[in-house]
């Protein structure tokens, strides 16, 4: 990353939470809690993940796995589906989505079939990032 202010695509920023940083990686969650669907943005310019710089790459795969194993355990999921897509926002972002069986849109892909919205409550979002700062490690 330059020496410049990092800031978050807008469409991320108005579509997720943001929970809180794991050193140079902003951990964001969607908004709809019809799935749990997290979206990690390190920061840096790269637009693709063989790109990041190798010390970025290793603390956001480290991440990423931890964030799966707590999703999967915290949701009681089915399936983890992981992806770094971009198509729609360039900032480079990779999704970590919690999946069910019985989920809103099982077996097809979370984007464009979720067509259910709830919201999470303060309590919820509370309870979420005091959980995952005790078991999501903080990197580095």
């Amino acid at each position: 990353m330059r020496d410049e202010i990092f800031e978050l695509h807008p469409n991320l920023s108005a579509d997720f939470h943001p929970l809180g940083r794991r050193g140079a990686i902003h951990l964001l969650l969607r908004r709809n809690a019809a799935l749990p669907w997290f979206i990690l943005v390190p920061e840096t310019d790269a637009l693709e993940l063989y790109d990041v710089p190798t010390p970025l790459r290793r603390e956001l795969d480290q991440l990423i796995d931890a964030l799966a194993r707590f999703v999967k355990a915290r949701f009681a999921c089915d399936k983890i589906n992981i992806a770094a897509i971009g198509n729609i926002v360039p900032q480079l972002h990779v999704h970590v989505i919690g999946r069910r069986r019985d989920d809103c849109c099982w077996p097809q892909a979370a984007w464009g079939h979720v067509h259910e919205t709830r919201s999470y409550s303060d309590t919820d979002l509370a309870a979420l990032v005091q959980a995952l700062a005790n078991e999501v490690p903080n990197g580095r």
